[in-house]
């Protein structure tokens, strides 16, 4: 038998009562590694750490920061629950521009997944607001769109350990068409 005495932010007591000295000793090393794995999740999946990467690359070209917004992550969630049970990579057509992100093979995390948008920063072209032919750039594009400044990001574990589910979405929403991410002068300013 297992119980839990208590447990907070920093310390979790386990009682083992009809476990060998053994037993108790691996059982409690199991437990203590699967928190510390948890723990470390976590920290990669916080608010302020989906805020600093998309803050870094918003930097690399002068635009404004973004801020967390619990409204945004709300709707995110509700939309990444829908999503759970089959993880399609279909947008929701909701109020918020939007990345999606799907991963299998390993526990991905949001950095990730914003990260991952980024990456698509080399196919973006400023002086004709295109991508290169037969790439995408516009989960690139959103992150660094100046008028989106509100975020919210969710993180779920598709159902069957079919992958990982990640949404990021954007209040304003961005990538309107025709018009440019950022200006060139946000660019000179971020290089002086």
């Amino acid at each position: 038998m297992v119980s839990f005495t208590s447990q907070n932010r920093h310390t979790t007591r386990v009682v083992c009562s009809n476990m060998s000295g053994n037993k108790a000793i691996a059982f409690s090393f199991a437990f203590v590694m699967a928190l510390a794995m948890t723990n470390t999740c976590l920290a990669q999946n916080s608010p302020q750490d989906y805020v600093n990467a998309h803050n870094k690359a918003r930097a690399a070209v002068g635009v404004g920061g973004v801020s967390w917004d619990s409204t945004v992550q709300a709707y995110a969630q509700s939309y990444a629950n829908k999503r759970k049970s089959d993880c399609k990579l279909i947008h929701s057509s909701g109020p918020y521009g939007e990345n999606l992100f799907w991963g299998w093979g390993k526990d991905y995390s949001g950095i990730d997944a914003v990260d991952n948008w980024v990456s698509e920063k080399q196919y973006y072209n400023y002086n004709t607001n295109t991508c290169q032919s037969g790439k995408v750039c516009g989960h690139y594009t959103q992150v660094v769109w100046r008028s989106s400044t509100k975020i919210g990001c969710a993180k779920v574990v598709c159902d069957n350990n079919a992958g990982i589910f990640i949404i990021c979405s954007y209040n304003p929403p961005g990538n309107i068409s025709g018009q440019r991410p950022y200006e060139s002068d946000d660019i000179m300013i971020s290089e002086i």
